[in-house]
């Protein structure tokens, strides 16, 4: 019987929608492997680190999410998403400024 509706749902449902569920489900994804990649840094230090990984997985996951509930149309959800970017964009800018910095040792 469920097989059966699921199939029924998969043909019923139209293929932009069907692009929006997939879009949804790898951003969830990203969003939550970042939580994977914090802990596999964190055990090989032996400390607790967050990664530059874990913030681009954060913001390409949160734009992904941000796209899916504009699509929605969910305020609640864009809010929350954007805000989130914001904090994301702002650690990967100086993840980047900080690789752009000459190293004490190189300005003597």
């Amino acid at each position: 019987m469920y097989a059966a509706n699921l199939v029924h749902w998969w043909r019923a449902t139209p293929s932009t929608e069907l692009i929006w569920i997939f879009i949804g489900l790898a951003a969830q994804l990203l969003f939550s492997a970042r939580f994977l990649v914090q802990r596999i840094a964190t055990e090989k230090a032996r400390a607790s680190i967050i990664p530059a990984t874990f913030w681009y997985f954060s913001f390409f996951g949160g734009l992904l999410l941000l796209a899916h509930s504009i699509y929605r149309a969910d305020p609640v959800f864009i809010l929350g998403q954007a805000a989130g970017l914001v904090v994301y964009s702002r650690n990967i800018y100086f993840i980047w400024l900080g690789k752009r910095a000459p190293s004490p040792a190189k300005v003597a």
